[in-house]
């Protein structure tokens, strides 16, 4: 499956197809079961080629399980929602269940880690606060047993519906996107930039505006956790742009008349700001 805009914006990272799934695909990618692993490395393969795939075993953090939609797996964070509160705000140093579990996981944790886990990553002001971040999220529990990111060129859309597309690109083409989920809506908020996961901003965010009469795409990328994991995989600073794929559909149908076609876009592309 091509996707046009991506060849009219410019995007360098292949656009990647989030799909449901009950069947596991051959050849690819996937974090063993139990053990620890970022999300963002298995976007930043897809966007390279690759085919990953996650369940509820492989999906590598507790957030990450949120993220995909494998319901609230903070229950499951080492020490318990109350530690992943901590570990997110002020850190588990400043309470004695804290610190038990900080000792219980520094033998399988990395010394930045378990840094972060002891310290917290001051995300969010305190725990209260991270508790009232968890109840706003839209968590979900998807009724199939595997979450696939597949490069767009290698979806069969006779074959497979993809429920979310994720582009990555550069501030302009960011805007160039926001402008077109906007285009032929007669408002100005088909695009919505919640402060998540990165993951979260792909998936769970990305799936219930997909379930809406109007779904809006989802910026993402503010978490900085997850820039910097993706970036060290692309080589690249970019940002996530998430369509539901009926939004995609839509978007893809009004290039042709559009902005992308004038002359003011062609003139931003061809400065060479560094």
């Amino acid at each position: 499956m091509k996707s046009n805009i991506a060849s009219a914006i410019g995007i360098l990272h292949n656009p990647v197809a989030i799909l449901f799934s009950n069947d596991k695909q051959q050849n690819t990618r996937q974090f063993q079961a139990g053990k620890w692993g970022c999300v963002m490395f298995m976007l930043g393969a897809a966007a390279k080629g690759e085919i990953a795939v996650f369940d509820r075993k492989t999906f590598g953090c507790p957030g990450g399980g949120v993220g995909l939609g494998f319901g609230d797996q903070y229950i499951n964070f080492p020490g318990g929602e109350d530690c992943f509160c901590h570990f997110l705000s002020t850190g588990n140093d400043d309470w004695e269940q804290g610190r038990e579990a900080a000792e219980s996981v520094k033998p399988y944790l990395r010394p930045e880690a378990f840094d972060h886990f002891l310290h917290g990553e001051r995300y969010v002001k305190n725990p209260e606060l991270v508790k009232k971040f968890i109840q706003s999220l839209p968590i979900v529990d998807i009724p199939y047993e595997y979450v696939v990111f597949k490069p767009l060129k290698r979806v069969d859309p006779s074959l497979e519906k993809p429920e979310v597309i994720v582009f990555l690109g550069d501030m302009n083409q960011i805007a160039a996107l926001t402008i077109l989920a906007n285009y032929h809506r007669g408002t100005g908020d088909g695009v919505i930039y919640p402060w998540a996961a990165g993951c979260q901003s792909i998936g769970i965010y990305a799936y219930q505006e997909a379930a809406s009469e109007t779904p809006r795409a989802v910026l993402g990328l503010n978490d900085i956790s997850a820039r910097l994991t993706l970036q060290r995989v692309l080589k690249d600073q970019v940002m996530s742009f998430a369509a539901p794929f009926r939004l995609f559909l839509e978007m893809e149908q009004n290039i042709k008349g559009s902005f992308l076609e004038w002359s003011t876009w062609k003139a931003l592309i061809a400065c060479n700001i560094p």
